[in-house]
């Protein structure tokens, strides 16, 4: 009984430590999948400039260099959108539809209408791309009319004036992530080159690359292409203080979860100590018969071993099976507007799996050094003395 309950200790130990990694690791990958979905790897900037006027020639240059996937021009800015539903502030993304869905996945998260529906039309009003929230926040859907004002005024006989246009949407654009879908929106890039007033030039270029971790080495080389003039920005640096908290948060956890696995150590320890006084007449004859020392040790050690070994296994299958269950059916729902997504995804790697069990069996193995220790040490001539 007191192993099968060492065993159990050590089994929901593990499991708990698993199935809060698998937690903290699918929830950063789902969030990083998501940002990754609706911006770039890379953006490049002029140096000393909002504008550039030469994207077109940058944005060639770059294709050709090694490890670039693709790269598309784009225009960004705020204005306020208003509609007889409601307004709402959002950033506004000029884009150019061919080249933008070789940098984004946008193109497949557009609902309502189609990303090459987005173009310019030689007449009438310009189409756009909402978030779904800032569309529900407006009330509108596709073939609604919105009103953007830019902050870019024009002057006028009666002073400076905002930029005012009437935009058609032409679809709805769900990311997964709430901070772009309430709060972004897409439209061509001529009309907002017309909006905020920038004439034939773009704030940026972006840029996919083959390898997303590799976005610092590859940015030296984009650098070295264009020469002087220019700087880069990158995913990772974006989004830094994010993935860093994410970081600390599933490191806490591991360490603080993981303190379990110490209590079922010391369960194996306290299970050892009992066995080595119950059996002490034994081990006194085995040991007046011949038996060394350290055999006698190792006899504690192999089943302090064992039943750290057969409850380290059982917590990794149940914590393997328990992150497959809640990731397939999405089981634990979350607010949207507060952690990004709708549900907790949990992911657990190769890596983190093998750490927890190595460091389960080594704690395990330590756990049983102190009894073992305190058996081969027994005088048989004390053990048996009333005997």
């Amino acid at each position: 009984m007191i192993s099968g309950i060492s065993i159990l200790g050590v089994a929901v130990g593990v499991m708990a430590v698993l199935i809060a990694l698998g937690l903290m690791t699918g929830l950063q990958a789902e969030v990083r999948s998501r940002i990754l979905g609706a911006t770039a790897h890379i953006s490049v900037f002029r140096s000393r400039s909002n504008a550039m006027e030469d994207y077109r020639e940058v944005a060639e240059r770059l294709r050709g260099v090694p490890r670039v996937l693709g790269t598309a021009p784009a225009v960004y800015g705020k204005g306020l959108l208003t509609s007889g539903g409601g307004s709402a502030v959002a950033t506004l993304k000029g884009i150019l539809p061919k080249e933008e869905s070789t940098v984004t996945e946008i193109a497949h998260q557009v609902e309502e209408g189609q990303l090459a529906d987005l173009v310019t039309p030689e007449e009438g009003m310009s189409p756009i791309l909402l978030g779904k929230d800032l569309a529900a926040a407006l009330g509108v859907g596709a073939g609604d009319v919105v009103t953007v004002t830019s902050p870019q005024g024009r002057l006028s006989p009666m002073g400076v004036l905002p930029r005012m246009a009437k935009f058609r949407v032409a679809g709805i654009v769900r990311s997964g992530l709430y901070e772009f879908d309430a709060a972004w929106a897409w439209l061509p890039m001529a009309s907002a080159q017309r909006l905020f007033d920038m004439g034939d030039s773009a704030n940026l270029v972006e840029v996919k690359v083959d390898d997303m971790y590799e976005v610092r080495p590859i940015a030296g080389e984009l650098l070295k292409t264009l020469g002087e003039g220019y700087i880069t920005t990158d995913w990772i640096q974006m989004n830094q203080s994010l993935f860093s908290a994410l970081w600390l948060e599933k490191t806490a956890i591991a360490i603080t979860i993981g303190l379990i696995v110490m209590v079922a150590a010391l369960n194996i320890v306290a299970t050892l100590i009992l066995m080595v006084m119950e059996k002490h007449q034994d081990i006194a004859i085995l040991v007046s018969m011949g038996a060394a020392r350290g055999a006698v040790a190792r006899i504690f050690m192999l089943q302090g071993t064992v039943i750290g070994a057969v409850g380290t296994f059982a917590g990794a299958v149940l914590g393997w099976g328990a992150c497959r269950v809640l990731d397939h059916y999405r089981l634990i729902r979350v607010p949207q507007d507060v952690y990004q997504i709708s549900y907790v995804p949990f992911t657990l790697l190769p890596t983190d799996a093998a750490i927890v069990i190595v460091g389960a069996l080594v704690t395990c193995l330590l756990a049983t050094i102190y009894p073992a220790r305190g058996a081969s040490r027994l005088d048989p001539a004390e053990a048996l003395r009333y005997e």
